[in-house]
């Protein structure tokens, strides 16, 4: 049974947790795990909306702000940036302090950003002041990383694709909620009120921080381990997710600061025009995510993710096409496809991360609880590093569209390359993953491969 809740710091701890034995897991596992994942889902969405906050504020930065469309780019790859940075302490402070303790403080520390920005949010604010409140909404990007260690930790793992596709789903919609939320301030109190849209998410944020304190817990099994995070930063599959990341989240979380201003720079939106098409994209790449999950854990993520890059390519080819014809139907045609694999593609990739961990805990010889015991620590560790540069991703997709305008005054050349990329992302999931390898030779006097040697390495195709 698991061992009740006990005040250690005066915080709700749960010292005992094995989700691997189902019936531990049916008999009081899957409340306690469901009740975090939905508070966990509302902190990281509202850290989300923080974070993408200055992609809809762009749309209410009319002339009288005195920022072109580069200062505008610039200003949302610093809050990427700052974003992607803080997710590796992010990551790590859910075993530090615990991961209920840890989304209060996270939860509250939102209020930091959102009352600067609407403190200065008004025509004549120095652009060095703007820089500044964007590094603050930084702050929202790293909820991400622990909110996915800690809900990781919760889950067995033939649940995790699911688990953790709905926990990062419902984080990412805060993308869209936020747009469209920017959408009807628009629409009713013009795009002279940008206040407005800050003065809602303040109330919120209290909410979430009340409800995280009050109803989540800590996992006492989930210790401070420099080790584990020390092995997984030597392990060469957490940089390869990573790199996988990059082409699924940075694409993500890149098109969704950027496609608003892309549409009033190269296609001549209005704010209200621009406002109704962007949260398309990220609703529904968020909506999707979960569903990327399920299928990784039915047809294996190493298959979904090589799908979905191939996918990827295409549509960005069907982008790059539009862009150079300044055909608008086409290019947010292509746009949506493209949001919608991103999003399924997220969820495939991070279920490998804990299923190749997995694999590699039973390739050395561990079986059972000591197996995925091993799995967890590793898969946890590694998430804080792989969602890291992950995001940067987003902070290359504004730089390269900024400095793709700056030199053409299109978007062109940046989708170019995006698309350059995707092949790459694809190749390596294939060389690495899915790539068939000649067996080992069997050992001396036995029919069986040998456990060890350079031609062994575990079968990850199925992760």
């Amino acid at each position: 049974m698991t061992a009740p809740a006990t005040a250690r710091g005066g915080s709700r701890w749960i010292e005992h947790w094995d989700p691997e034995d189902e019936e531990f897991w049916e008999r009081e596992g899957r409340h306690v795990a469901r009740r975090n994942l939905v508070l966990s889902v509302l902190s990281e969405h509202i850290g989300f909306s923080v974070w993408s906050m200055f992609s809809v504020l762009a749309l209410f930065m009319g002339p009288e702000y005195g920022i072109d469309p580069a200062g505008k780019f610039f200003l949302v790859a610093v809050a990427s940036l700052v974003g992607a940075a803080l997710r590796v302490p992010y990551g790590f402070a859910v075993a530090r302090f615990g991961g209920r303790n840890w989304t209060v403080i996270s939860a509250a520390m939102l209020l930091v950003p959102t009352t600067a920005l609407l403190a200065v949010m008004e025509p004549g604010t120095p652009y060095a002041v703007f820089m500044a409140v964007a590094v603050l909404t930084g702050i929202g990007g790293a909820n991400f990383a622990s909110s996915m260690t800690n809900v990781n930790g919760f889950y067995p793992l033939r649940l995790k694709g699911w688990a953790l596709g709905m926990n990062a789903g419902g984080g990412n919609i805060g993308v869209a909620v936020v747009q469209l939320a920017g959408l009807l301030v628009i629409a009713v109190a013009g795009a002279a009120q940008p206040r407005l849209l800050l003065a809602a998410y303040l109330p919120l944020i209290v909410l979430v921080t009340v409800l995280s304190a009050r109803y989540m817990d800590n996992l006492g099994p989930v210790r401070n381990d420099t080790r584990a995070a020390k092995e997984a930063a030597a392990d060469r599959h957490t940089w390869i997710m990573a790199f996988l990341y990059i082409g699924t989240f940075g694409s993500f979380i890149g098109y969704g600061f950027a496609f608003g201003l892309v549409l009033q720079t190269q296609f001549g939106r209005t704010p209200l025009q621009a406002a109704s098409l962007t949260f398309i994209g990220p609703l529904l790449g968020s909506l999707v995510r979960p569903v990327g999950g399920r299928l990784a854990d039915r047809l294996g993520g190493a298959r979904v993710t090589l799908w979905n890059f191939g996918a990827m390519t295409a549509a960005v080819g069907s982008i790059v096409a539009a862009s150079a014809r300044e055909s608008l139907p086409l290019f947010i045609a292509s746009f949506v496809v493209l949001f919608v694999l991103t999003g399924l593609g997220n969820g495939s990739t991070y279920k490998m991360i804990p299923g190749i961990f997995q694999a590699k805990a039973l390739a050395a010889g561990l079986e059972g609880e000591a197996a995925a015991a091993r799995a967890r620590r590793l898969s946890s560790a590694s998430m804080a590093l792989i969602g890291a540069v992950g995001a940067v991703g987003g902070v290359g997709i504004n730089l390269a569209l900024r400095q793709s305008f700056l030199a053409s005054g299109s978007g062109t050349g940046a989708f170019a390359v995006f698309l350059g990329y995707y092949v790459v992302c694809a190749a390596v999931t294939w060389f690495v993953y899915l790539r068939r390898t000649a067996p080992a030779p069997a050992a001396p006097g036995t029919d069986r491969p040998e456990a060890a040697g350079p031609e062994t390495r575990p079968v990850y195709a199925e992760v």
